[in-house]
């Protein structure tokens, strides 16, 4: 799906609007534009990850005195095929103080195809002032597969509480598993304009619409600020994997757009390039 723009995403150009609605155009416009690219070493690195499944792990610290930890936590996801290997819960996406009594935190963990998922080990390395740690509950959710899982806890990883475990295996509980309809990856390239000023450090964000209404949610392209200020830079071209609902086989129209911030959030977009990825990278 091919999405020309061409028109400036600012405040202080054009209508001053900072989302746009585009219209996919025909194909016959696709192929004459296509063909111009060659493969750039981060496509080698996007094959990887569309090719691998994408957890959102929430981890709850229990709301009891001194259930915080200032320790170092490690999750291993077990699967059916194979399991993730030890994976450090280093960078909340909620918290910048992480593990915090009565706190929920957030993290992305990104395996190869380990089937279904089937226990959790969890625990820490007993470092720092405060290490022991009152944990409730662990929840994964994975878009591609339609499948959250709850997995409760609700006990000490202390050496001084409880039976002194510092980790803990812990199963799913059934009754808690909800299933969707899986998300499927979709290959999302943005081209910014080679134009003076064209560039922005603004959360960029896209929506997708099928036929009969359906829409994804609003999906920010960037991890984090530091790919902010990597990524839609003048005459760049920004290639991106990302698991959204899927919309089905034709894509209506896309709205894309940022949030104003930064120093020079203006945005000038060429166009955007979609493909629909089957399943197991196909």
């Amino acid at each position: 799906y091919y999405f020309p723009c061409q028109r400036w995403l600012a405040v202080e150009e054009d209508d001053g609007q900072i989302t746009r609605e585009l219209v996919p155009v025909d194909e016959a416009f696709v192929k004459k534009d296509s063909g111009n690219e060659g493969q750039s070493p981060a496509t080698l690195g996007l094959e990887q990850k569309a090719k691998s499944t994408t957890y959102t792990v929430k981890v709850k610290t229990g709301d009891k005195k001194n259930a915080g930890t200032d320790a170092n936590v490690f999750i291993i996801l077990y699967g059916s095929k194979d399991d993730t290997g030890i994976v450090s819960l280093k960078a909340s996406k909620i918290n910048k103080n992480k593990f915090e009594r009565g706190k929920v935190d957030e993290f992305t963990v990104e395996s190869v195809d380990i089937g279904d998922l089937k226990k959790i080990k969890i625990g820490h390395d007993n470092k720092g002032n405060s290490t022991g740690w009152f944990l409730e509950w662990v929840e994964i959710d994975a878009p591609s597969l339609g499948l959250c899982l709850k997995f409760p806890c609700g006990r000490w990883l202390d050496k001084s509480e409880d039976d002194g475990a510092i980790e803990r295996i812990i199963f799913p509980a059934e009754l808690q598993t909800v299933e969707y309809i899986p998300f499927v990856p979709y290959e999302i390239t943005v081209y910014t304009s080679d134009i003076f000023g064209a560039g922005t450090d603004a959360d960029v964000f896209i929506v997708l619409y099928g036929s009969d209404g359906i829409c994804t949610q609003q999906k920010s392209l960037c991890l984090n600020k530091r790919e902010q200020r990597m990524y839609f830079e003048r005459n760049s071209v920004n290639q991106f994997i990302v698991e959204l609902e899927d919309v089905g086989d034709i894509i209506e129209k896309i709205r894309i757009g940022h949030n104003g911030a930064g120093l020079n959030s203006g945005w000038h977009l060429d166009r955007v390039t979609i493909r629909r990825l089957l399943p197991n990278g196909k």
